[in-house]
């Protein structure tokens, strides 16, 4: 999957339209399959359906009219969150936020995450700046310290409320993963759940290029 979306971020338009295209169709089949699963009642199915299609459809048009740098920016920070998250959960453990939707994630781990975003997000905004103004520049000054943990903050909460509304929707199925489509991680939504929210915050703030 790293080697796929590796190539298509290198080779651009149209392969990386194409794959942003696939993961949508995917992950939307895969999240209506879950609403049927999780209530009889037509009238909820076709709400949850309704809200699937705006919520990840809108997502993926966004990121698909983003320019590469900011692609990679925005997986990056996903990817970042996941992984501070995962070893200061596991180090340090204690208290859970919501273990009756989602057992592992801890306030610690919600801690690493934003860690982790606000260390990516500084990253990229100093090696772009470098990248624009030439290698004598920091990049950021301090004042904007604050800002770029905001950021991190608002992102990482917002990739963990990501996964907590898989995880309750994946409850309320009774199923463990979204699919079966990737052996031992389970279905694109599994793997996408945390950024499409961080996906609409940056089209919100930034807004997507016409």
């Amino acid at each position: 999957m790293i080697a796929i979306a590796a190539a298509a971020l290198v080779a651009g338009d149209p392969w990386l339209d194409w794959l942003i295209a696939a993961v949508v169709l995917g992950t939307l089949v895969e999240f209506i399959l879950l609403v049927v699963k999780a209530t009889q009642n037509v009238s909820y199915r076709l709400a949850g359906i309704l809200a699937g299609v705006v919520y990840i459809g809108l997502a993926g048009l966004i990121l698909a009219r983003f320019p590469v740098p900011m692609v990679v920016g925005i997986i990056g920070t996903v990817i970042a969150v996941d992984t501070f998250a995962y070893f200061f959960g596991r180090t340090i453990g204690g208290p859970k936020i919501a273990p009756r939707i989602s057992p592992s994630k801890t306030w610690a781990g919600l801690l690493g995450g934003i860690v982790g975003a606000s260390l990516w997000i500084a990253a990229f905004i100093f090696f772009a700046a470098r990248q624009i103004s030439g290698p004598s520049t920091m990049g950021f000054d301090i004042s904007e310290i604050g800002t770029i943990a905001l950021m991190g903050v608002v992102l990482a909460v917002a990739a963990q409320a990501g996964d907590f509304l898989e995880s309750w929707l994946k409850r309320k199925a009774g199923v463990k993963d979204s699919s079966k489509l990737i052996p031992g991680h389970g279905g694109l939504f599994d793997r996408i759940d945390g950024m499409i929210p961080v996906v609409l915050i940056a089209g919100a703030v930034l807004g997507a290029p016409a």
